[in-house]
């Protein structure tokens, strides 16, 4: 029996701080069966469920929560429309038109509130007619937002900001109108304390105009921010080609990207994208994968390359067949990981959501009892007044539900731009933890191609000769080994009759009129009976301890030399393990190849523990050991033959290069492939959770701190604001500093550049 699940994403409207987030969290998880993330920096949710929840249903459930829901509307199929900016940007504006006009505003009443010497008789009107538009048009976000919760028997920061502006504005009109502060040469002036005087001889008026100001900027940064931390994903999302050249009933038809369907032949010419990935049938060129990859260097491609869609053609003309289309390609399947990433929650974000949950009604409620006890005690109302709302204001950690998610933001944007890409936000907390990394070989340190890697021609056979004559016979081979053989030789390969392979020992044939074969030093001695001199023999032994490959080759009736092959080291492979020693892990090598050669790679790359010989059942059972042992392991990889052990470890990281079920185990991809974007990767993840917890701790901790003094009534309520404010700034400033995350460089060789800087993505 097939069992139905429901895993969908919601557009979520409405929304002004992290308690919304949490409510209407709260609301989708109280459905029966559904599990909900609801982040409120992307405006998105994320449900789950074991059995089938109806659209409407989640829909309606978030509605009744106060806030407004949508299915996501589909990528567009063609050129992107101008028009479909404008409701994302419209907020945008809104805030921007808000704040200007508040602070045109409110900059006159604050002037006049401070600076006694400016005070002309009856100048207090004057700055209630300038402070009115701001409370109620330039507040009235706060507003509407602090109704709707009400309606619904909640409290959000909204309400904290609502309430404090129109305590601030009602004192005002009452001190005004009842009081002595609308009588002619009323004068006062702003302390960063509170000015206790008896009677309503005071206005609040510059707090209230002030505090929406101040609250405006911080919202109008935080929305700015949330549309540049997710420039990186957008700019990834429009890498690819919007058309495509392809080739039908012998013709070229230029068709969009959205009509291909995998075995399509599309014609690439120099300068153009791929559009899609695919294999190249024709032509040779060079392919720019830095918007991918990250690396600068373009790889060079001929018939039977794998190509991957929004890659540039640098050189000639190609002729592409088409494998993966759509949401298919790497490129899409790239922003889905990083969309994914950027929708989940870290635990310590969803402890601060959980905390600002309740925070607010209690600091409503401290509000009230300073504002009660400082009546008790016989202060003046202002004295309490000013207790109660500058309370109300400090309290508010507006910032808090941007900590998180606009770090992350930043963080894995930045990720996509170098080829990291991370899974979800419960990897930064990984990363801090793990203190060992495993390492698989083939294909992870090694190149995983099999290399010519040294010959050794027997006394009067010339090297060059050995090669050529060896290449040629293999040509007709497709074994591994023999295709490292044939590329090894040089120049056009003479013709091979009566070819003949013998599974597991050798290959033979007629090269140039003689009977040459190539293979096993134990065939050559039982099947063609010839002996290899002793020189030789000795070479071979030793090359073989090595993890090397040997094959002999022989003709007219004499072994004429021998060929090691092996799996080589990557270049930067070596770099990478120091560095990764270098943030206190400790490395380990695993691989299913046998002791010797697993042993050479291990010398070569500077790893000590060496766990040879394993199946994919043994690398399971070693991350297992490892972790009952009390390690944090790491598991690096590229293979089918990995998977288990990426989706075991505490940390998964899967290269790029390899297949999909290690991809879709790990927690971690490098889409280059290469090592040395692994420490990066591990840098990048540990800097970014360290922004998340500075963010919270600046967005939430002073508040706390800061509630004690504004309940003894000790801090104006203007600085307050500005305080409650610039936390925002803060949050948002100290996360967008993460775009300046740059991989280390890559130690200089022969013609290579010294890093591996990406040119910027442009969005």
């Amino acid at each position: 029996m097939t069992t139905t699940t429901t895993d969908v994403d919601l557009d979520i409207t409405g929304m002004t701080c992290a308690s919304c987030a949490t409510r209407v969290e709260r609301k989708l998880n109280k459905l029966p069966g559904v599990a909900a993330t609801v982040n409120f920096a992307t405006e998105k949710a994320r449900v789950h469920a074991e059995s089938p929840v109806p659209l409407e249903e989640l829909i309606s459930a978030v509605e009744q929560a106060g806030y407004g829901a949508s299915v996501p509307a589909p990528p567009a199929t063609e050129a992107p429309d101008e028009q479909a900016t404008v409701p994302r940007d419209a907020e945008l504006v809104s805030l921007r038109q808000r704040l200007i006009v508040s602070t045109v505003l409110a900059v006159p009443v604050a002037v006049l509130s401070m600076i006694p010497v400016l005070q002309f008789t009856y100048w207090q009107w004057l700055t209630l007619t300038l402070a009115a538009p701001v409370v109620v048009w330039g507040a009235w976000p706060f507003h509407r937002a602090a109704a709707i919760n009400a309606r619904h028997g909640a409290a959000t920061m909204d309400t904290l900001i609502s309430l404090g502006v129109l305590a601030a504005f009602g004192w005002s009109l009452y001190a005004l109108f009842f009081g002595g502060a609308g009588m002619p040469g009323m004068r006062m002036s702003v302390t960063f304390v509170g000015t206790p005087q008896s009677g309503g001889h005071e206005v609040y008026l510059e707090v209230a105009a002030l505090v929406t100001v101040f609250i405006l900027l911080g919202r109008y940064l935080e929305t700015r921010a949330k549309r540049q931390s997710g420039e990186a994903l957008r700019a990834l999302l429009e890498l690819g080609a919007k058309d495509a050249v392809v080739l039908r009933t012998g013709s070229e038809q230029r068709v969009p990207v959205a009509q291909l369907v995998p075995g399509d032949i599309v014609v690439v010419r120099p300068g153009e994208k791929i559009p899609a990935d695919g294999v190249v049938t024709e032509g040779v060129s060079a392919v720019d994968e830095s918007m991918l990859t990250g690396e600068s260097v373009p790889v060079e491609v001929a018939p039977g390359s794998k190509v991957v869609g929004a890659t540039v053609n640098t050189g000639g003309r190609l002729l592409v067949e088409l494998t993966r289309v759509g949401a298919d390609t790497e490129l899409a399947r790239m922003a889905r990981l990083v969309e994914e990433a950027q929708t989940g929650k870290a635990q310590v974000q969803r402890l601060a959501d959980r905390v600002s949950a309740i925070f607010v009604p209690i600091v409503i409620a401290l509000a009230i009892v300073a504002f009660t006890v400082w009546l008790l005690v016989g202060a003046s109302p202002e004295v309490a007044f000013t207790a109660a709302v500058t309370t109300l204001i400090i309290a508010c950690p507006c910032a808090l539900g941007l900590a998180t998610p606009t770090a992350l933001l930043v963080g894995t944007g930045r990720g996509a731009q170098l080829g990291i890409l991370i899974r979800g936000p419960q990897v930064l907390e990984q990363t801090r933890r793990i203190d060992t990394v495993v390492l698989d070989k083939t294909g992870t340190i090694t190149a995983g191609t099999m290399t010519v890697t040294a010959t050794h021609p027997a006394a009067g056979t010339d090297e060059t000769e050995l090669v050529q004559v060896a290449g040629a016979l293999e040509h007709g081979s497709e074994h591994p080994i023999g295709r490292a053989i044939t590329n090894a030789a040089s120049g056009p390969l003479a013709a091979v009759e009566s070819f003949a392979a013998v599974a597991g020992q050798g290959v033979q044939g007629i090269v140039d009129g003689r009977l040459v074969a190539a293979g096993r030093a134990s065939w050559i001695t039982t099947q063609w009976a010839l002996p290899i001199p002793a020189e030789l023999a000795d070479t071979i032994a030793a090359d073989e301890a090595a993890g090397a490959t040997v094959t002999v080759v022989a003709w007219d009736g004499q072994v004429r030399g021998a060929i090691s092959v092996a799996d080589t080291i990557k270049p930067t492979s070596r770099e990478a393990v120091t560095r990764l020693r270098e943030l206190g892990l400790t490395p380990i090598l695993l691989t299913g190849d046998n002791p010797g050669a697993a042993r050479a790679i291990a010398n070569q790359a500077g790893i000590e523990d060496v766990r040879a010989g394993v199946t994919p059942q043994g690398k399971l059972d070693t991350i297992r050991d490892l972790q009952a042992a009390g390690r944090v392991v790491a598991m690096v990889g590229d293979g089918v033959n990995d998977a288990a052990a990426l989706a075991a470890a505490d940390l998964g990281i899967a290269m790029g290069t390899g297949t999909d079920a290690a991809i879709t185990a790990a927690d971690l991809t490098i889409v280059s492939g290469d090592l040395m974007l692994v420490p990066d990767a591990i840098r990048l993840a540990r800097r970014t959770l360290g922004t998340i917890k500075g963010n919270l701790f600046w967005a939430f901790a002073y508040n706390v701190a800061a509630i004690p003094v504004a309940m003894l009534a000790l801090l104006n309520p203007i600085l307050a604001a500005a305080a409650m404010a610039f936390s925002s700034v803060f949050v948002v400033t100290n996360s967008l500093r993460l775009r300046r995350f740059r991989p280390l460089p890559t130690p200089t060789r022969a013609g290579a550049p010294a890093t591996r800087e990406p040119a910027p993505v442009q969005a």
